[in-house]
């Protein structure tokens, strides 16, 4: 199936946006079933609407291709996010926009590494209930837990919605130079959506784990946190982030699907499909 259901989908050579499943949760270590998300997004997002109300245009006609799901390398998440690497990397190279359906949020790292090479002064963009910031989790250097710690080495991080960490997250993050931005600070700032969007210039990668939404609106997740962000919050930031940079690619992660509960899996289609219009706006 094609993203959105668009038939015939745009071939590759034309397609401004290639979609990429990596149906892939090895280090999942609450709820597991994200490795379901990519099919449910792309099942989802065949019932939506493609005329965009509020940008008042068909996005798609931008061209969208989406891939077969990429291979899953069992070896473990370095190995794994070594394939999502080259896969990206093949998709940056053609000029293309890169979205990337996960899967849990280990194999960010691996897409952030391909575009840094073609783009050297890339920044993230990092939307996410949990830091992400532990040096190793369950002794791994590449487990989702430590896929902000991964990027931050390679690339500028600005992360928004944080509302969960542990101590060793604490502590490092004041040595850093990571922007970790609250869930809290949007509540306390009403100027907080520019103020975030300062630390963000030229080319950015958006990594949009769906547990920065309150579980009320996205509780299919595999490790939902309370007081999360609501949909406009995201919307108002995406929307200013793509007009006053260079998005280069992005991708949602962390769907970990309910049967029988579809609102999440068609929440996030549209989201992916939003942030294409803006990016194309």
């Amino acid at each position: 199936m094609n993203f959105g259901g668009v038939y015939p989908k745009s071939s590759l050579r034309d397609a401004l946006f290639v979609v990429v499943p990596v149906p892939y949760d090895l280090t999942s270590t609450y709820q597991s079933g994200s490795r379901r998300g990519p099919l449910a997004i792309i099942e989802a997002s065949t019932n939506m609407e493609l005329y965009d109300e509020e940008l008042q245009k068909e996005t798609y006609t931008a061209g969208i291709h989406t891939t077969s799901p990429l291979a899953i390398d069992a070896r473990g998440p370095k190995h794994m996010v070594g394939a999502v690497r080259r896969k990206i990397s093949r998709i940056a190279a053609m000029d293309k926009i890169p979205v990337m359906l996960g899967g849990e949020h280990s194999i960010s790292f691996g897409a952030v590494g391909a575009l840094q090479e073609k783009y050297p002064e890339l920044m993230v963009l990092q939307l996410d209930a949990h830091a992400d910031l532990r040096a190793s989790y369950q002794g791994s250097p590449h487990s989702h837990a430590s896929v902000a710690r991964r990027i931050s080495e390679i690339c500028p991080l600005v992360q928004v919605g944080i509302r969960s960490m542990s101590k060793e997250e604490a502590d490092f993050l004041p040595t850093s130079k990571i922007k970790s931005y609250s869930a809290d600070f949007l509540l306390e700032n009403k100027d907080w959506c520019e103020i975030i969007c300062r630390d963000l210039k030229g080319d950015v990668f958006i990594s949009i784990d769906l547990d920065v939404f309150d579980p009320s609106i996205m509780p299919a997740t595999g490790t939902p946190e309370p007081g999360g962000l609501c949909w406009t919050d995201v919307l108002c930031l995406l929307k200013k982030v793509s007009r006053s940079c260079k998005v280069r690619g992005f991708d949602v992660v962390e769907l970990a699907p309910i049967p029988g509960i579809v609102a999440p899996d068609f929440m996030a289609a549209k989201l992916i499909y939003r942030l294409m219009g803006y990016i194309t706006e």
